[in-house]
């Protein structure tokens, strides 16, 4: 069987610590990944998931359309948009290269089915610094960003309201859902369709929205793909895996 071929760009972090202990101190650096629960939910799915983590985005995302030619879907999730804005080449060399984000629309338009996960650095992100804002990819998704912190944190928990669960991306998934912790807060953009959002008591902002951009299709999950946001019993429930090779399933549609 062939399967189809996605690209997750984004979801890996560096973390350097000071440690103090009394008079000595010493540091450490870890390097650590966000997607393994996708990872392990689509290896055995029609979907062949490529990886690329942040650190790997700035110079090894495609410059020309031939390089997202074989994909047939996008993820962006927890990657600003100056990683594809400042490549080495440009950020350290001072030399032009092709804009990456008006590839990325371009190949949505041409039918290629793009959406974008939440994070601290999508959407907008923390203290607006993700920058998706305005951007040629912001103007393919069916949503708009907000033009500040966007973070909406409910360490308490919420649950999700469905608006359509008779959408083809909701198929086969039961209730009662989960609680989530968080999402990026965001605006519906016109002609846009809202399948499932934020409770009322939390601002009714959108979690799930889908819409089309020229040929292709496109998908906001303003959530997580995992911890912190989507807690370990949300990743544990049989409806997360269900809802992402659905989600892929209608994505990818366009493009078949």
């Amino acid at each position: 069987m062939t399967k189809t071929k996605v690209l997750l760009v984004g979801e890996s972090w560096v973390t350097s610590a000071t440690h103090f202990k009394g008079f000595d101190q010493f540091g450490s650096v870890t390097f650590h990944l966000g997607a393994e629960p996708l990872v392990d939910v689509l290896r055995d799915s029609p979907f062949a998931l490529t990886y690329m983590p942040a650190h790997e985005a700035a110079e090894g995302f495609p410059f020309e359309a031939a390089g997202l030619a074989e994909y047939k879907a996008i993820l962006l999730s927890d990657i600003g948009a100056n990683t594809l804005l400042l490549p080495p080449s440009v950020w350290l060399g001072g030399k032009p290269v092709a804009n990456r984000l008006k590839l990325i629309r371009d190949w949505t338009a041409a039918g290629g089915g793009l959406a974008m996960i939440g994070g601290y650095f999508s959407f907008q992100g923390i203290d607006g610094r993700a920058r998706w804002r305005n951007t040629p990819v912001e103007a393919a998704l069916p949503v708009r960003c907000l033009p500040y912190d966007d973070r909406i944190e409910v360490p308490e928990g919420f649950v999700p309201e469905i608006v359509d669960p008779a959408h083809p991306i909701l198929d086969g998934i039961a209730g009662p859902w989960p609680v989530l912790l968080g999402a990026n807060a965001v605006e519906p953009a016109p002609d846009s369709h809202l399948i499932a959002s934020l409770p009322q008591s939390e601002g009714g902002h959108p979690l799930l929205v889908t819409g089309s951009h020229g040929r292709g299709r496109t998908a906001a999950w303003t959530s997580d793909i995992g911890p912190h946001w989507v807690p370990n019993e949300f990743v544990a429930w049989p409806g997360y895996g269900r809802l992402w090779r659905n989600l892929l399933t209608w994505l990818t549609a366009a493009a078949q």
